[in-house]
């Protein structure tokens, strides 16, 4: 038996678009800290989220000791964000809830200085102790970024609240630093 093409049926191809979709939602994220080796002055270490000063007084004048340390935490933005790191007390203050007492020629609250560095920016927090405040540093980032936050933090030898060198009052010093990625 021949068939003729005459005799064969056409096939017909039919197509239909079908778009897929998904969409991502606006996220940032932040690892918590690891400290830098070799990147510790006066530092004992971080315990769960504490970052502990070894000797925050110099046991012959009482003035603040230098003390730094270096902490990196991986981040990721998938959208343009800012990068903002927040003081809560400008500086270090007593923790156990006192009031400073004005005692001429002593220190009541000591300042620092945070460092940030995220992408290709980076910005200076620096607390100055006078007034029990908060205080802040935003930088703003075009594009979204994925990599290390870098964050160093500074006491200088002798920082004071009430001139260079001054003694310490006996306390427990302390402040609540936080690092955020947010929208603009």
């Amino acid at each position: 038996m021949t068939l003729s093409s005459a005799a064969c049926g056409q096939v017909a191809l039919a197509s239909r678009a079908l778009p897929v979709t998904g969409s991502t939602p606006q996220v940032c994220t932040i690892t918590e800290g690891d400290l830098q080796a070799g990147q510790l002055v006066n530092f004992n270490g971080v315990t769960g989220d504490t970052l502990q000063i070894t000797q925050l007084v110099d046991q012959q004048s009482l003035a603040a000791r230098g003390a730094s340390a270096t902490l990196t935490f991986s981040a990721v933005c998938n959208y343009p964000h800012q990068i903002r790191i927040e003081s809560e007390n400008n500086g270090l203050w007593p923790t156990d809830g006192r009031i400073a007492v004005d005692a001429p020629g002593f220190a009541t609250a000591l300042p620092y200085d945070a460092r940030v560095t995220w992408s290709d920016r980076s910005g200076l927090l620096q607390t100055d102790a006078l007034v029990r405040s908060s205080r802040e540093q935003r930088i703003s980032l075009d594009q979204a970024a994925a990599g290390t936050v870098t964050l160093r933090l500074a006491i200088a030898a002798g920082a004071s609240n009430n001139g260079s060198n001054a003694p310490v009052l006996a306390g427990v010093y302390g402040d609540t630093l936080r690092i955020f990625l947010e929208p603009r």
